[in-house]
């Protein structure tokens, strides 16, 4: 017995010894890797979205305007078309970029701007880059386009010696940029929880699903601090060039053009970049911009990758608005673990009067059974202190999912990012959003929050005895998860009961 011990002692100082040391030899390779600094290009006054953009910031001084975008489709347009109009800058930060229909067709997007002379600044979260560079690469070898990846590993090829880097590197690599935002010519920009892909613009065909989300259109005085966050990221020492990472590597520029033009001419491709192409300040949503000068920005700083103390990081911001409700507070979130302390905060919510409730997935419908599995584990507490949780249901298959990120306040305070109510988003993810009190933009939210939780679209939970139910629009309760099998129930179970909640 002693001696499997001290085999098991000798084996940790391994493996913490050479996370030392690969700790040490990232860092010092960061160090050398990391770009140039640069910073947002400002407004001018003779481009498309300058000549719709400044009559309006004129007319409303050191006011933001901003509009909801619930509409999936639009969102796509939204984006396609600001990509169009660009003439000087197109910042866009992300945390997931696919290589599916949309995802081609905004990097061509992105690619004709930059043939216009549009300089481009791409910023991706690795976790989703890794084995899928050669395209982020061709995009890079333009001169006016860079691509720089968020907390890289660094060996790209290999599986085995990846797999180890990210083994010795857990850590640091678990920690991941979630942030999502589009900055157009320092005029328009696009923030909220969409990703780039064909399931976040309803293009999903098959067994794939489209999810539910949430995005602002913004512009006014919100979009200086939009590009300070974005500059704080690019030039932090995490964000490093793509092409640091692949010196040897040859980028196919032209054969990727081809593969961008190829792809373009068919019919879908076709419909989906006609979406782009609508009158500007409709597609836009210009016409209905919300102006208010108490809309703000909140965002963590790129240092939350570090983990070292909690200065400005987002829930630090968040928690008094949370802790400030005196009637309501309506959470929307994908993914619901909200630890022992959110517990207790929504608790004490519901035993002061405050009605509060929770729409986020069904297991049916939830991506991740993991983080559902931890979300189960606070349910009956949250339950039996009043608190309201509904589940979107699975109505058709392939399911549609639940994305938004968003909550409400008593009723006269929004707030929508790309910040899930879990511990992941809370300690881990770099997470950015938008806070706003215009009674227009709260009634939109509103209405998004009860469609969603509408006896129609998600199952009332409730309690018999120690048993949790799902309330049907018939009436019915049912007693287990609805919609599910033995084994992925089983599995959310287990997760639960595993003390891994803050990781998940």
């Amino acid at each position: 017995m002693i001696l499997w011990l001290i085999w098991i002692a000798v084996i940790a100082g391994i493996v913490v010894g050479a996370s030392v040391v690969a700790l040490w030899s990232y860092g010092r390779f960061a160090r050398r890797a990391r770009g140039g600094p640069s910073s947002a290009l400002p407004p001018g006054d003779d481009a498309p979205l300058d000549r719709v953009l400044a009559p309006l910031e004129a007319a409303h001084p050191g006011e933001s305007g901003a509009a909801l975008v619930m509409d999936n489709r639009a969102a796509f347009a939204q984006r396609m078309q600001s990509a169009h109009m660009a003439r000087r800058g197109i910042d866009a930060m992300y945390y997931i970029w696919r290589d599916d229909l949309t995802g081609k067709l905004l990097a061509q997007a992105l690619l004709e701007a930059a043939d216009r002379g549009v300089r481009v600044r791409l910023l991706l979260d690795d976790v989703n880059v890794l084995g899928r560079d050669p395209t982020y690469l061709a995009l890079n070898s333009h001169p006016r386009i860079e691509v720089r990846l968020f907390n890289p590993i660094r060996t790209r090829e290999g599986s085995f010696r990846r797999g180890i880097e990210m083994l010795l590197n857990l850590v640091r690599y678990n920690r991941r940029m979630h942030s999502k935002a589009w900055i157009v010519d320092g005029r328009v920009a696009l923030i909220g929880g969409r990703n780039v892909g064909d399931v976040y613009f309803d293009a999903a065909t098959g067994r794939r699903r489209n999810v539910r989300d949430l995005d602002l259109v913004l512009a006014g005085a919100v979009l200086r601090e939009a590009e300070r966050v974005f500059d704080s990221y690019w030039n932090d020492g995490h964000a490093l060039p793509i092409a640091a990472l692949w010196k040897k590597k040859r980028s196919d520029l032209t054969g990727f053009r081809a593969r961008l033009a190829q792809h373009s001419r068919s019919a879908l491709a076709r419909e989906w970049r006609a979406l782009g192409a609508g009158e500007v300040p409709t597609a836009l949503q210009l016409d209905t911009l919300r102006w208010t000068g108490t809309l703000r920005l909140v965002a963590d700083p790129p240092e939350k990758a570090l983990g070292t103390g909690r200065r400005g990081w987002l829930p630090a911001a968040l928690q008094p608005l949370l802790g400030g409700a005196r009637d309501s507070l309506q959470i929307m979130t994908p993914y619901f673990v909200p630890g022992g302390e959110g517990v207790q905060a929504l608790v004490e919510a519901a035993e002061k009067g405050v009605q509060v409730s929770v729409v986020t997935n069904t297991l049916a419908v939830a991506d991740h059974v993991t983080v559902h599995g931890a979300y189960r584990w606070y349910r009956k507490r949250l339950l039996a202190a009043g608190v309201h949780l509904h589940e979107v249901q699975a109505r058709h298959e392939p399911r549609p999912m639940l994305h938004s990120k968003a909550f409400i306040v008593d009723r006269n305070l929004g707030f929508v990012g790309s910040f899930n109510f879990d511990l992941r988003s809370a300690f881990l993810n770099t997470e950015m959003g938008i806070v706003f009190d215009d009674p227009v933009l709260l009634r939109g939210l509103q209405e998004e929050f009860d469609r969603c939780r509408a006896p129609d679209q998600a199952f009332s939970l409730g309690l018999e005895g120690r048993f949790v139910t799902w309330q049907r629009d018939d009436g019915e309760a049912l007693k287990l998860e609805p919609r599910t099998g033995a084994g992925r129930r089983t599995l959310s179970f287990v997760i639960g009961h595993l003390p891994i909640h803050r990781w998940l």
